[in-house]
């Protein structure tokens, strides 16, 4: 879906590059020396290494706190698959950057989809689903969930602003983390449910035997 999306608007729906190039005229006009410090900060959210660096500390907390290895795994599983898709979609679609002066030094990738904010969203929504169904202190579990929630739309708009990518690819990308933090998440549930029966048979057996 999201390669097709993409080659419509590398093809038949080019014009839509002309109403989104005003979008991106809005934020350059309204770049300040007091946003573009706070949009670098944010954009770095999406970056390959702050990603990688996050998850693996998630992962390891996880595990020391649950010691379930396929739980601590959902956000890796989550990440990787949104860079797979995403690797995919560069080569298939290849569309050009946004006619706008950048801020920073773009990544030899396509425009579509923004890499950022798809790495950012799969990250911080499989966590965020994890934090809704595992913390009991309801404090806790409402400031990881909002934290997680606000991240990738601050990526997104940091993104749009630093002049990286067209509206459409930011978009492209949250749906692309969205899908992979849902699979990895429901993963882990499918197999959990799958070993229930199991157990329960193991447990059975263990009273009959004492």
């Amino acid at each position: 879906m999201l390669a097709g999306l993409g080659l419509l608007l590398s093809g038949p729906l080019k014009a839509v590059d002309e109403a989104e190039d005003k979008i991106t005229d809005a934020f350059n006009r309204n770049r300040s020396d007091f946003w573009d410090p706070i949009s670098w900060v944010f954009s770095r959210f999406g970056n390959t290494e702050v990603v990688i660096g996050v998850c693996l500390i998630a992962v390891a907390l996880i595990w020391w706190r649950t010691r379930e290895w396929r739980w601590a795994l959902v956000p890796l599983i989550a990440i990787s698959l949104q860079a797979t898709i995403f690797l995919f979609l560069t080569l298939v679609v290849g569309r050009q950057r946004p006619p706008a002066l950048p801020m920073d030094a773009s990544p030899p990738t396509s425009s579509y989809p923004s890499g950022h904010t798809g790495a950012a969203t799969a990250l911080y929504l499989s966590l965020l689903l994890m934090a809704a169904t595992r913390i009991e202190r309801p404090w806790l579990r409402r400031l990881l969930m909002g934290g997680c929630a606000v991240i990738p739309f601050l990526v997104g708009i940091a993104r749009l602003y630093r002049g990286a990518h067209h509206i459409s690819d930011v978009v492209a990308g949250m749906l692309n983390g969205v899908v992979c933090a849902v699979l990895a998440y429901q993963w882990y549930r499918h197999r959990a449910r799958a070993e229930e029966p199991a157990a329960a048979l193991t447990s059975a057996g263990q009273l009959k035997r004492s």
